[in-house]
C-alpha cells in the first residue's frame, strides 16, 4: 500500500526521523571514540537509512536496520532504549510500506491500465 494524504506524510515523517537519527548514529560510530558496539553494524545502519530516506526498499531497509538494532541492544551498550525505538519503528515502517511519498511508489505504485 502507498497511502496518500496524512497517513502518507505521517509515514514520511517517520521515516526521515529514523533516517537522520541512523546516519547521526553512523556518522557518530565513524568519527567518535571507540564505543562497545561495533562500528560495522552502525555502517550498516547508516546505509540502510538512507534506503529508508530515500523509500527504496522500504521493507528490505526497514528489516536489516531492525535486525541491525536488535544486535546493538543485545550487546549491552548504554543505548538500549534508543536500539529498541529505532527497531520498532523500522518494523513499523517496513510493514506499513513507505507511503506515497517515496520512490517505492513511483516505481511499484498503482498503475493505471488504458485498454
Amino acid at each position: 500500500m502507498f497511502p496518500n494524504g496524512w497517513p502518507g506524510r505521517g509515514l514520511l515523517l517517520l521515516r526521515l526521523v529514523i533516517g537522520f537519527f541512523l546516519i547521526h548514529d553512523g556518522i557518530v560510530g565513524l568519527m567518535g571514540p571507540p564505543q562497545r558496539e561495533s562500528i560495522a553494524l552502525q555502517v550498516v545502519a547508516a546505509i540502510a537509512a538512507i534506503f529508508l530516506l530515500t523509500g527504496l526498499w522500504t521493507p528490505i531497509a526497514g528489516v536489516l536496520v531492525t535486525l541491525t538494532e536488535l544486535c546493538i541492544a543485545l550487546r549491552g551498550t548504554g543505548q538500549m532504549r534508543s536500539a529498541i525505538l529505532l527497531a520498532t519503528i523500522a518494523i513499523a515502517i517496513a510493514i506499513l510500506g513507505p507511503g506515497a511519498h517515496s520512490i517505492d511508489a513511483i516505481l511499484f505504485g498503482r498503475k493505471r491500465l488504458d485498454v
